[in-house]
């Protein structure tokens, strides 16, 4: 009987590729704790480029510093549940000297009923 170990690793990637779009973030970045930039200039990079689109939110986190975020997406969910997604799936792929782009959509699926009269 051989008592051989087997190995397989494997791993799927999904790449998205699209035209560079001014400015240089989609919906929000992730910024790590010791990021070559931090989350003022971030913030002022965002203003310039794109003047009230965005947000950024100060995070008490050990890998994390804070998270920029465009406005509509604030407009759509509570700020609290947002970010804690965001965190709850960044923190698996960030290092403190990292940041992170992320493209987020919102998808709302509502039904409703009604009495027919």
């Amino acid at each position: 009987m051989n008592s051989k170990n087997v190995f397989s690793r494997k791993a799927t990637l999904s790449l998205k590729m699209s035209e560079f779009e001014v400015p240089p973030m989609q919906d929000l970045l992730v910024i790590g704790r010791k990021a070559p930039i931090g989350p003022e200039a971030v913030r002022r990079m965002a203003e310039a480029l794109s003047p009230e689109q965005f947000t950024i939110i100060k995070i008490e986190h050990p890998k994390v510093e804070a998270v920029l975020i465009r406005n509509s997406l604030l407009q759509m969910l509570d700020k609290e549940v947002l970010i804690s997604i965001v965190l709850e799936e960044a923190e698996r792929l960030i290092n403190d000297t990292m940041v992170i782009r992320s493209e987020l959509k919102i998808e709302v699926s509502v039904k409703r009923e009604v009495e027919l009269l």
